[in-house]
């Protein structure tokens, strides 16, 4: 691969377009394929090709603070927690500002990604008119996202009423009132899809197989994220978790004696966190009603683990997304499986050092920032001012024996990461690249509007 260096970048939702722009401020050949019409990934509402997951009310869970790209803020008049629409026209301004538009394919899907001889990848991708075209290029940026795959429960039995996942739920119409409804699951989507629900229809359910913990978008004034990045990251993970769960206990009491709710059976950030303001105060409402795990299925019926059995018009499965690359052969990539995902700084595979995957991790806060820290730290190795761990497989076990935190085992927390954590540990492998933070506008610790090569 001794050729001029030529990126291509699969997906122009977020990390897509935060790989693109370093690639463009690097002096790098880049080509970004965005199967949809538009950017904004998982941010377009009505997504023609269907990879949207977002519905009609959806609003961010992390803060505007901690979910801007650092060298371009959000428009001052966005609330703290912007919604969908915001959003999608924040990524298009972004995507103008720094001329990423002008090198985006839009409406080409990625069929195929294979290994030449020489180690270069060849892409064979769909146009718009069907036609079909074959491209190499040296390096490949990874950024098809992984909240689009829906993940299905599979329960004994059959369902006769209505049953979709929540990447389709796109909103509550009147279609809905006087309807029961069964979300399952605990994390975000299941909770934003309950509440929504249960201010149409007559009756909803919400199961879960577990204790969780709900934590509101503001604590004290301050939006939740905000107010835990107020805490250095040399306290010990035990102490901030301490910390945070004897708070919610003291702002919302017992759990199963409050609100029928299963207790948790770790502390906080032992799980990726469920951020919604609403759901308690619902359940408090008898809006929403909450029940143990499903056992089967039985024609318009489902029965819990407890025995009760309900009578359900639709289910709505909030479960989850398969990390997925349909473009690979799975014999070459797949990940689906993995209950820690095997690359260094989940970027670099061990295998292929003209690969990278952008974005995929799930902070305690928002992905996008990030992102922007991983695309620049692989264009620095494609400029050949980073030197990869020598031992990558040894450099990569070595990450996944050690989490931020002791999340729960499971597919669920692959990808997990501790927001401020991880944010160190991408500035320290920069600073290995000779490139600095600049330092932090007034009123942002910790935060940076440029980046600077070190002398």
């Amino acid at each position: 691969m001794d050729q001029t260096p030529r990126v291509a970048v699969i997906g122009a939702g977020p990390s897509g377009l935060t790989a693109a722009k370093n690639c463009l401020e690097a002096g790098l050949d880049v080509t970004v394929f965005e199967q949809s019409d538009q950017v904004g990934g998982n941010w377009v509402f009505n997504s023609r090709t269907g990879h949207s997951s977002v519905y009609e009310n959806t609003h961010i869970i992390s803060s505007r603070a901690w979910s801007e790209y650092e060298d371009f803020p959000m428009p001052e008049d966005y609330p703290e927690y912007p919604n969908h629409r915001q959003l999608h026209a924040y990524f298009e301004s972004y995507a103008r500002h720094f001329g990423v538009m002008d090198v985006i394919r839009f409406e080409h899907w990625v069929d195929q990604v294979t290994r030449n001889e020489d180690g270069t990848w060849h892409l064979k991708v769909t146009g718009p008119d069907g036609m079909a075209v074959e491209e190499d290029f040296s390096h490949l940026m990874v950024a098809n996202g992984h909240h689009w795959n829906p993940k299905n429960p599979d329960y004994p039995g059959t369902f006769n009423g209505t049953w979709m996942h929540s990447h389709d739920f796109k909103g509550v119409s009147d279609e809905w009132r006087g309807k029961r409804v069964l979300v399952i699951g605990a994390g975000n989507s299941a909770c934003d899809v309950a509440v929504e629900t249960a201010r149409v229809a007559d009756h909803v359910a919400l199961s879960m197989r577990s204790g969780q913990w709900f934590m509101p978008k503001f604590m004290f004034g301050k939006p939740t994220d905000v107010l835990g990045s107020n805490m250095p990251t040399w306290v010990p993970n035990r102490i901030r978790q301490l910390l945070f769960t004897g708070l919610l206990k003291l702002l919302q009491g017992d759990y199963y004696r409050n609100y029928g709710l299963p207790r948790p059976r770790r502390p906080v950030l032992s799980h990726h966190p469920t951020i919604n303001s609403d759901l308690l105060d619902f359940i408090r409402h008898r809006r929403i009603h909450p029940r143990p795990a499903v056992r089967e299925l039985n024609g318009d019926s489902v029965i819990f683990q407890d025995g009760r059995e309900d009578a359900f018009d639709l289910v709505v499965a909030c479960t989850g997304f398969w990390i997925s690359f349909p473009f690979f052969d799975p014999s070459l990539i797949d990940f689906s499986s993995a209950e820690r995902v095997p690359l260094y700084r989940k970027m670099m595979h061990a295998d292929f050092s003209n690969l990278y995957f952008i974005g995929l991790f799930q902070p305690l806060g928002c992905i996008w920032p990030l992102a922007d820290y991983q695309a620049k730290l692989a264009c620095q190795e494609i400029l050949g001012h980073y030197a990869r761990p020598a031992n990558m497989r040894l450099a990569i076990q070595e990450e996944a024996a050690n989490p931020h935190l002791d999340f729960d085992a499971g597919g669920r927390h692959s990808t997990e990461v501790d927001y401020h954590r991880f944010r160190r540990d991408l500035k320290k492998e920069l600073r290995k690249a000779g490139v600095e933070i600049g330092r932090p506008p007034a009123g942002k610790p910790g935060r940076y509007k440029d980046f600077s090569r070190a002398s």
